[in-house]
């Protein structure tokens, strides 16, 4: 129990900005939360189950695009993330059955394919979205302040949901039948685990809640255009971001979003112009000193004190 009781116990922290921080900490607040999206949604296909997606652009860019539409034609805000979420889902479900016979990077390169194509079409269909034009969402009257509220509090609902989420695949069946894929798929499969159905569902959760992130960054920034949501960025982060704090683990992903955050806006303060090549270096070498991540660094220290006090006991 104190992994997730940890977890919400930071969620409630940060839910505390509002009453001390500023418009900045507010934007900081939202930009957590929806890296905390990203990054556990990325952890179930890519870390409980062991498969290396490079899906997140293309649903969070069909949910940007889903909700600013609907959002267009009159459709509220929260209805239109809710369905932005459920499209994501429904072509993460289509797209699974077709490319999740693939292991590998044959998989990695067909997932990263699927952002790109969603481009193309997204900037073809210029009737629809705009094109390479934009689209602009409705304005919403209220003060700043009122606004950023709004999202900061909506994004980190949509955090909180999506750990939530986290948490019950990881202590559930689902959890145990990714991780056995993970450690043998062929031999899961020999054991009666259907691996094919449970590759799906995690491809469909890991596209579930980025779906309504990308429709909830759309509203917060009223105007979205393919190469921003569709950016291959959005990919790499949740990558970089579970990575930092350990993948197949529950925690490791919140944490990790913590930790590049801070790390990004510590580079971009200091390192404007060449703040790619620094946050580059500096991620990288964060990753080769702790392989595991900061979660799995901790477990393996707390292993070898309990060790080294079970063998020093008479």
């Amino acid at each position: 129990m104190r992994n997730p009781l940890i977890a919400l116990g930071f969620f409630a922290l940060i839910a505390f900005l509002p009453v001390f921080g500023d418009n900045y900490l507010l934007r900081l607040g939202t930009m957590f939360a929806m890296y905390a999206v990203l990054s556990q949604s990325w952890n179930i296909i890519g870390g409980y189950a062991g498969y290396p997606s490079f899906a997140t652009a293309a649903f969070f860019g069909l949910g940007a695009y889903t909700g600013a539409i609907l959002q267009g034609l009159g459709l509220a805000m929260p209805l239109a993330w809710a369905a932005a979420g459920v499209m994501a889902a429904a072509f993460a479900a289509a797209m699974g059955a077709a490319i999740l016979h693939l292991k590998g990077h044959y998989f990695a390169i067909a997932s990263l394919v699927l952002a790109e194509v969603l481009l193309e079409v997204t900037t073809s269909w210029t009737s629809l979205t705009g094109g390479g034009m934009g689209l602009n969402l409705p304005i919403i009257r209220m003060s700043v302040t009122a606004q950023a509220r709004l999202f900061f509090w909506s994004m980190l609902t949509l955090a909180v949901l999506t750990f939530l989420m986290s948490w019950y695949v990881s202590a559930g069946r689902i959890g145990f039948a990714l991780r056995c894929i993970r450690q043998n798929e062929d031999a899961s499969s020999m054991v009666g685990i259907n691996t094919t159905l449970y590759k799906i569902i995690a491809f469909v959760l890991s596209a579930l809640f980025v779906g309504s992130a990308g429709a909830l960054y759309a509203s917060w920034v009223f105007y979205i255009e393919p190469p921003d949501v569709y950016s291959v960025m959005t990919t790499v982060r949740p990558i970089v971001m579970t990575m930092l704090g350990g993948p197949g683990t529950l925690l490791g992903p919140v944490i990790g979003s913590g930790i590049f955050l801070v790390i990004e806006e510590v580079v971009w303060r200091n390192f404007l112009s060449i703040h790619a090549a620094v946050l580059g270096i500096l991620i990288v070498g964060l990753i080769f000193y702790l392989p595991n991540g900061v979660v799995g660094a901790a477990m393996r220290k707390w292993r070898k004190r309990s060790t080294h006090k079970t063998e020093t006991k008479p």
